[in-house]
């Protein structure tokens, strides 16, 4: 479905997913969700369905967002937790209303209510979010090896050693990278 928006970049963990709606943090910044709809269209995909949202809960959001991108990072780096970004996750965590429920296969999955808020589907994600910061899931926190990306990811790799915060973008960008320096190095100046 084209909307003339940039694609999500969707993975398994809800919260550093969530960060993934802004990449390129240090190069060319691409919001991915840039208005409230947007917003709305995301956390469906997730199953944080919500009927509508306003400028100040996009804000929110983006709040939210860039404080678990900032502690993540840290927490990634064995730094020490920014305390204003740990006072937004904790403060977004408890601000909702979400109930976990057990599925028939034995999963927990987040339930909001009929009329559910942005601010619940934010709570869920900041939830998370004090999971893998908290070191709570088998994983751990790394940065992308991508020197415009370098967002903070979840692996869950068996080695815990991937590079990238995703294969098919970071990933494949450097890879081309190297493969073309290669390639110019092998051809050499023309004489």
């Amino acid at each position: 479905m084209r909307t003339g928006f940039p694609d999500f970049r969707l993975g398994n963990v809800l919260a550093t997913s969530f960060t993934a709606t802004l990449t390129e943090r240090h190069g060319d910044a691409v919001e991915r969700i840039p208005t409230p709809k947007r917003l709305v269209d995301w956390l469906a995909v997730y199953g944080l369905v919500v009927d509508s949202c306003a400028d100040a809960q996009l804000e929110l959001a983006r709040e939210l967002r860039e404080s678990i991108a900032l502690a993540a990072t840290a927490a990634a780096l064995g730094d020490a937790l920014p305390a204003p970004a740990v006072q937004v996750i904790n403060d977004r965590s408890v601000q909702g209303r979400a109930a976990a429920i057990l599925t028939p296969e034995g999963k927990r999955q987040w339930q909001l209510g009929p009329d559910a808020r942005v601010e619940d589907a934010l709570s869920v994600i900041a939830a998370d979010a004090i999971e893998i910061i908290a070191g709570e899931r088998d994983g751990k926190l790394a940065l992308c090896a991508s020197p415009t990306c370098r967002a903070a990811f979840f692996d869950a790799s068996q080695s815990r050693t991937r590079k990238w915060c995703d294969m098919n973008t970071c990933g494949n960008r450097q890879k081309k990278a190297r493969f073309n320096a290669s390639r110019r190095k092998d051809s050499g100046p023309a004489e």
